[in-house]
């Protein structure tokens, strides 16, 4: 480490108090976790058995994303990882520093680190497919792709940083405000748009679903690499280049760590925290309702990364509030079994949720999952998968077996 990059790492003198391990931070990331790794217990697929009632339409609706503008609580899911993956990183590099680690080694495990998230994501991305699928999208590729410069970043002053987030998100709304709209002969099958596709209208037109810079460069990106036929459009409407706003994600969860880890009463944390997570969700709505951007989490509009983090940071202090200023914490344990293996826990949903759902019914009965009814099957099914996976974890956890990248 230089002495002026260790300097700047940590200018402000009150940083230099590291508290050990938040047990709120590995609570909050695996309750993040454990609520991907639910797959939203079937809820979504109950809600179909009633349709006649406006609780079930509304849960089921909370565990799906939104088709394009708004957001629901599954949509938080992959801000709120991002976010984590930023508000670790003080605490990342305080720890690597304490074992005399310098600036070179840190840089190398950072690439190293982008390098195996981005190649993870395609593995796992190819799982249900006969050849390696060449997308960027997930959310370990997302990470992957913004780390290098998250980790770059760590390294500089806070004005900096901030300078940084908003300078991306204005440079990223420019490009697609810059982006010619759609105009009226466009072939819309051509891009994967239903007929009665509810199409963005003036101004916001230029952020519409496979219309937009962003499916525009991945037309062009994805086409670099051998595919069994040309890429044209993303079903969902997601992009590569949503690392780039989501870095900004990232960003604000390292402001947020590094509040953490001042040396500051609790109180005076919560009250930041709280102020700048409505201070976010009041900056994103106001972009959204003047008509400058819309919130729209499958491209990570500016006002979406605003709108999230503001909404995430909220939920951060929450975790914060009830674990380490009320010191209530037995109830948190089984997410900080999650939360500190998230990456064997992505790992698990991602390929053996299969598996162990036909294991279950060889072993315990094809009808195990009917034990409240057919219609309740989907949650019942997804519940016990979860449950697997988290004694899966257990065991990891008391043998001190934690998957790091």
């Amino acid at each position: 480490m230089t002495a002026g990059a260790g300097q700047e790492a940590s200018a402000d003198p009150r940083e230099q108090a590291k508290p050990g391990r938040l047990v709120s931070l590995d609570a909050f990331r695996g309750a993040v976790m454990l609520l991907m790794a639910s797959s939203g217990l079937g809820l979504a697929a109950v809600a179909e058995h009633h349709e006649g009632s406006p609780t079930w339409r509304f849960i089921g609706s909370q565990v799906e994303h939104a088709p394009w503008v708004g957001c629901t609580l599954w949509d938080l899911i992959q801000p709120a990882f991002m976010f984590m993956v930023g508000v670790a990183l003080p605490f990342s590099i305080a720890n690597r520093q304490g074992r005399g680690q310098g600036f070179g080694t840190m840089l190398a495990h950072a690439l190293w680190r982008s390098a195996a998230l981005v190649l993870l994501a395609v593995f796992l991305t190819s799982n249900w497919s006969d050849r390696t699928v060449w997308v960027f999208t997930n959310v370990l590729a997302q990470i992957g792709l913004g780390y290098p410069f998250l980790f770059l970043l760590a390294f500089t002053r806070p004005r900096t940083q901030w300078v940084a987030a908003f300078g991306i998100l204005f440079g990223y709304w420019l490009a697609f405000a810059l982006y010619p709209i759609p105009g009226s002969g466009t072939d819309w099958a051509s891009l994967g748009i239903p007929e009665n596709w509810p199409h963005l209208t003036g101004f916001a037109a230029h952020w519409e679903k496979n219309a937009n810079a962003a499916a525009a460069f991945d037309a062009w990106f994805l086409n670099l690499f051998p595919r069994e036929e040309p890429f044209r459009f993303s079903e969902g409407g997601y992009q590569t280049l949503n690392f780039v706003p989501s870095l900004a994600t990232m960003i604000f969860g390292m402001q947020a760590g590094r509040l953490v880890r001042r040396d500051l009463p609790v109180t005076a944390k919560l009250a930041r925290l709280t102020a700048a997570g409505v201070l976010g969700v009041l900056i994103g709505l106001w972009i959204q309702a003047s008509g400058v951007c819309p919130i729209i989490k499958r491209i990570w509009t500016p006002s979406w990364a605003i709108f999230s983090a503001g909404l995430v940071t909220l939920l951060l202090a929450g975790f914060v509030a009830i674990i380490e200023w009320r010191g209530w914490r037995r109830w948190a344990f089984p997410m900080v079994v999650a939360g500190m293996n998230p990456i064997a826990l992505y790992c698990m949903w991602q390929v053996s949720g299969g598996y162990v759902r036909s294991s279950l019914e060889r072993h315990l009965g094809q009808d195990v999952f009917e034990s409240f009814g057919e219609k309740y099957e989907p949650a019942m099914e997804r519940a016990s998968t979860l449950l697997v996976f988290w004694l899966v974890l257990l065991w990891m956890y008391h043998r001190k077996i934690f998957l790091r990248i």
